[in-house]
């Protein structure tokens, strides 16, 4: 990572340290994912936390930065297995923070199956729950009862700058392919299985192209989402691949599986996309392409599949699109790693019911202006 932006990341987080330290210094559990811009984050959680454990993911961990986090604080293996199961979670608190008021930092609801007993039996206390991700939000969400206030920060307009360059990538080889052969997006017809915040990212941006763009989502409260932002709905998902000539999957839940390829157009493009932080348990389930299809590389992340004449075109070999890295640190994200701060502040102040929360709409104005005031400012 280049000096000038880890000097640029140190001084923000140091900023956001000052802005949202609790009066009262929590202990802390970690989950993160470790990438070349993530020390940052995690010494500034160590700032206003008593750091006792890191555990690394989701996603590939960036080996320099583990060792980076790994001379300062613990880190530990992520086992969602082992968080699952209520004993085994509570050893593993008990061996970090026995005793200690304990902020829990999570992604993908790794804590969730074991809270009751976490804060039931936990010699210390469960202050509560931030959680980063999607489905961990859900986990929290659809339960009936929470034993400890939980803040997501899922769901944050915060998260949208992530979320849009996950589209962006998507629809970017899309690009590429189609006018490799003469085509334009304008072109084809788009299906979106499921309109998350990375779906929806990609449904308008292949809409403010010109794309004709129908969405097919279970949830209710979002297809009128979908219809109030001028996409086609659709019940039948088997009628609506046939004519589709880009298929984004966006949910693990609607995933394509083998037999919905032969229904696909001959020439038809295919992602599968994740949110930031999403565990991989958590992520869209990769389609499970059909045996017997040979495979060519197209372009570069795009693979062709082949059988008996039919064809079609595959993002990153089908597996989930992040957002794309360089060189550079990308700043996006530490959006949303500010935002976790200030639910742990919130939740170390006390004062919170037990359930689901965000964070004020205060915390969210100022890291914004400091995030700009840092990154785009001059």
């Amino acid at each position: 990572m280049e000096t000038r932006d880890r000097a640029r990341l140190d001084a923000y987080f140091a900023r956001i340290s000052w802005e949202f330290a609790p009066s009262l210094v929590p202990s802390s559990l970690l989950v993160t994912q470790l990438r070349p811009e993530s020390p940052a984050f995690v010494r500034a959680v160590g700032t206003v936390s008593r750091l006792r454990g890191v555990l690394p993911g989701p996603g590939p961990v960036d080996g320099a930065a583990q060792r980076e986090v790994g001379r300062l604080f613990a880190v530990d293996e992520l086992s969602r297995e082992r968080l699952a199961d209520p004993g085994t979670a509570l050893t593993y608190l008990e061996t970090r923070a026995a005793g200690e008021p304990v902020v829990l930092l999570d992604a993908g609801g790794c804590f969730a199956p074991s809270l009751d007993a976490l804060c039931e039996r936990f010699s210390g206390s469960v202050l509560g729950v931030v959680e980063a991700g999607e489905s961990g939000h859900r986990r929290y969400a659809e339960r009936e009862k929470l034993p400890c206030p939980v803040v997501s920060v899922a769901r944050s307009p915060l998260c949208e700058p992530e979320d849009f360059l996950i589209g962006q990538s998507v629809v970017s080889s899309a690009e590429v392919l189609l006018r490799g052969r003469g085509e334009t997006p304008q072109g084809r017809r788009a299906l979106v299985l499921g309109l998350g915040a990375a779906g929806s990212a990609i449904a308008r941006l292949l809409h403010a192209k010109g794309t004709h763009v129908t969405v097919y989502e279970t949830d209710p409260e979002r297809r009128a989402e979908a219809s109030a932002q001028g996409f086609d709905v659709v019940r039948d998902r088997e009628a609506a691949l046939r004519s589709a000539g880009l298929v984004v999957c966006a949910t693990g839940a609607l995933s394509l599986r083998g037999e919905d390829f032969a229904a696909l157009p001959d020439g038809a493009f295919v992602a599968t996309v994740t949110g930031p932080a999403e565990e991989p348990a958590n992520e869209p389930e990769p389609p499970r392409l059909p045996d017997g299809y040979s495979r060519y590389t197209a372009t570069r992340h795009v693979t062709r599949y082949e059988a008996d004449g039919h064809y079609f075109y595959a993002h990153n070999a089908a597996a989930a699109v992040e957002v794309p890295r360089g060189a550079d640190a990308d700043p996006h994200l530490s959006l949303v790693q500010a935002e976790i701060m200030a639910g742990m502040h919130a939740l170390a102040d006390g004062g919170l019911p037990a359930a689901l929360h965000e964070p004020p709409t205060t915390a969210r104005s100022k890291i914004a202006a400091l995030w700009l005031h840092y990154f785009t400012e001059r």
